[in-house]
């Protein structure tokens, strides 16, 4: 194996790997690692492909009747949209800060900052319910038009991403209140971590086609 290849591979070989489950994490200084596991990247890029291929359909399905979908994006609430993210990009500054708590060993505020993470995620929860029943409220249903089919869809797959990410976040709250945060749990904790983020972009790139794309 060439010294570039064994590089590469290395990106991915956890630096505490050599280490009891048990052991606390002492980051070897200048080493860097991928955050998480291999699988879970291996998931993120799959689902990003899967993904790119739903917003090439609702990029080229508006080009064939933008006026349609100019009056389908126009009927949305802005301001639930633009909510929803708020709530993710802070989520997602939380669980960062929650992750750089439980390396340096303060299991409290990395535990305090996943909860708070949980609470942004619950709040997009209701928030995005509150818009779907504003919605249909106001005869917008799957039904109406392809604008709407495909707003329903894809929103309502990227929400179950979300209760996903939320079981996820869950699992992370329960490691991160052990008194010390293992090398493996921490392999799990950025692996949550890196899915949360996944969610949060998927959102920001439907947002930015059903909301603000004329």
């Amino acid at each position: 194996m060439t010294d570039d290849v064994r590089r590469s591979a290395d990106l991915f070989v956890d630096p505490f790997s050599a280490l009891p489950r048990e052991a606390p994490v002492e980051r070897p200084p200048g080493r860097f690692k991928v955050p998480g596991e291999a699988g879970i990247w291996v998931f993120i890029f799959g689902d990003l492909l899967l993904f790119s291929l739903f917003f090439g359909v609702l990029v080229h399905e508006r080009s064939r009747d933008p006026e349609l979908y100019e009056l389908g994006r126009s009927g949305l609430n802005l301001s639930f949209g633009a909510m929803n993210t708020l709530l993710l990009l802070t989520g997602s500054l939380f669980v960062v800060r929650g992750l750089e708590a439980l390396r340096r060993g303060d299991s409290k505020r990395g535990a305090r900052m996943i909860l708070a993470t949980m609470a942004c995620g619950l709040c997009f929860v209701i928030d995005k319910c509150v818009e779907y029943a504003t919605e249909v409220g106001a005869g917008h249903t799957p039904s109406s038009n392809s604008f709407y089919m495909y707003y329903f869809v894809f929103t309502g797959i990227h929400l179950l991403h979300l209760l996903l990410g939320m079981a996820a976040l869950a699992i992370m709250y329960r490691l991160a209140r052990a008194p010390r945060t293992t090398a493996g749990n921490l392999r799990l904790l950025e692996a949550g971590a890196c899915y949360w983020h996944l969610v949060d972009v998927l959102w920001i790139v439907l947002f930015a086609l059903l909301y603000l794309m004329r």
